[in-house]
């Protein structure tokens, strides 16, 4: 009994890893669906507990949880294969192969992700059953038992080494063909940002180079560029549909934009705000075309490809952007390839990855969150993040870090060194450039771009441990609010504060 359920444990292993070595981290992946279920049946108020308190690691055990569970049906499924077989009296690892195809089958259409899936759990099954032998009686010879115990867990550890090494290269992030060049509109934009980025160890340039990702899938949507279209719907004149190449090939009206995202359930001081060069078209261009009576129409809807979806004023999608390109290179995968949407100031849930359709609504709705208590549909809140501190040669202190207050810009960064009893200007670094056309005119929209961060620097002499906090005043003038919320249901709030050690 033990001995079949171990053999079935192991053949349940080499099956996910069977698939996982010809899918990769992608939707043909016998893990991706029922990770999707596992995502769809977590209660909002535990979702919304692991955001706030266990960030990324909460999304980890998920998908670990949902891995437990895939390869439990396949172990269920090679448990029954090795009971017919037995029942039969015929090789467990062809009937075995059969169960696990017949259970990815049932999970995911690829039909190489389930043939390597049943293969590898026939062939651990099948090396549980080499050097068998049994007794006088019809019993298993001493010792048998124990040796197709080891070579199915044998086998299990072959496969699945096999398996996460073949794998791991699936599902580039880059989507190919990409050639890895960049226009000269672009390399002339990164140059200057990379010169206006500060000298300031322990934070990222202005253009980032660990761009955060958070979506709502722990395996994200693989999306045909040849077959994806955006459809714009609704309260419309005329239903219009888009193909990649017509949207790429606006080329009057292409830019490039520097834009931050920043996440609604990231920490006050956390890591996800990032900024990056995108290339784009603005999503007028696609309204125009589908007639929009904007005065008789409140809010849109933007659905993607892995059904997501959020709503939003309309109004707010007015100077959108739709990029297909980041950093001079097509999208990344995991960062919404063909196509995302962009939406000037925002918290980063609205701008949709994956985009597929933008559907025109004339009554509110609720978004994907929304619908689980949260409300970033709004403006993003003005934050001033200390992410270094770093002790200089001759004794000094700097400190540095990031704001970001939307389209509202930065005017200023204060920081206390004293706990907030007085304050001092922080040196702010010159604001990212606007964009420009693909022909290389002034993208018309401003001196410097409309919705991108600030670093800030202050350096400073201390002989004794102190409390530095940093505060923001956004281009309006509007000090960042002192009072600390957490992140749900609007995003955190408050003065970023750390104890320093001279």
């Amino acid at each position: 009994m033990l001995e079949s359920a171990v053999v079935a444990a192991s053949a349940g292993v080499a099956a996910v890893a069977g698939s996982y070595a010809v899918a990769g981290l992608t939707p043909a992946f016998v893990a991706a669906p029922v990770s999707d279920l596992v995502v769809a049946s977590t209660p909002d108020a535990v979702i919304a507990w692991s955001i706030q308190t266990l960030g990324d690691l909460g999304s980890q055990l998920g998908f670990l949880l949902a891995l437990a569970l895939t390869v439990a049906l396949f172990a269920l499924t090679s448990a029954l294969g090795i009971a017919l077989a037995a029942q039969f009296e015929v090789p467990a690892s062809p009937v075995v192969a059969v169960a696990g195809v017949a259970a990815a089958l049932a999970l995911t259409g690829s039909a190489a992700s389930t043939l390597a899936a049943g293969a590898s759990a026939g062939i651990v099954a099948g090396l549980a059953s080499v050097g068998g032998g049994a007794d006088d009686a019809g019993s298993p010879a001493p010792g048998t038992a124990r040796r197709r115990v080891l070579q199915a867990v044998a086998g299990a550890f072959a496969v699945g080494g096999a398996g996460a090494v073949l794998g791991s290269g699936r599902g580039d992030e880059i989507p190919t063909p990409d050639d890895g060049s960049v226009s000269a509109d672009v390399e002339s934009l990164l140059g200057e940002a990379e010169g206006r980025s500060l000298d300031v160890e322990g934070i990222e340039p202005l253009v980032s180079e660990q761009f955060y990702q958070v979506d709502i899938n722990n395996v994200d949507p693989t999306v045909d560029r040849e077959d994806w279209t955006l459809a714009v719907t609704g309260a419309v004149e005329e239903d219009v549909e888009f193909g990649y190449d017509e949207i790429a090939g606006m080329s009057e009206s292409v830019e490039h934009r520097f834009v931050t995202l920043r996440c609604v359930g990231e920490g006050l001081n956390g890591k996800k705000m990032d900024t990056a060069l995108w290339t784009g078209v603005p999503v007028t261009d696609l309204l125009d075309a589908a007639g929009i009576d904007a005065s008789g129409n409140c809010c849109v809807m933007l659905r993607a490809a892995d059904d997501y979806f959020e709503e939003f004023p309309l109004s707010a999608l007015q100077n959108g952007f739709l990029a297909f390109e980041m950093n001079g290179r097509r999208l990344p995968r995991s960062h919404g390839y063909p196509v995302r949407a962009l939406i000037p100031g925002h918290w980063g849930e609205i701008n949709v990855k994956w985009l597929t359709e933008i559907e025109v609504l004339e009554r509110e709705a609720k978004g994907y969150w929304e619908k689980r208590g949260w409300h970033g549909t709004g403006p993003v809140n003005t934050v001033a993040k200390l992410h270094a501190v770093n002790h200089l040669d001759g004794g000094e202190i700097q400190v540095g870090g990031h704001a970001y207050a939307g389209t509202r810009g930065i005017r200023k960064v204060e920081v206390s060194t004293d706990g907030g009893a007085s304050w001092s200007e922080a040196t702010l670094s010159d604001p990212l450039p606007a964009g420009t056309g693909e022909a290389g005119s002034a993208s018309g929209r401003a001196e410097s771009a409309e919705d991108a961060w600030r670093q800030w620097e202050y350096t400073y002499e201390a002989t004794a441990p102190h409390e530095v906090v940093v505060r923001a005043t956004d281009g309006e003038g509007t000090l960042q609010p002192s009072e600390e919320s957490e992140a749900f249901p609007s995003g955190p709030t408050g003065w970023v504060s750390r104890r320093v050690e001279p």
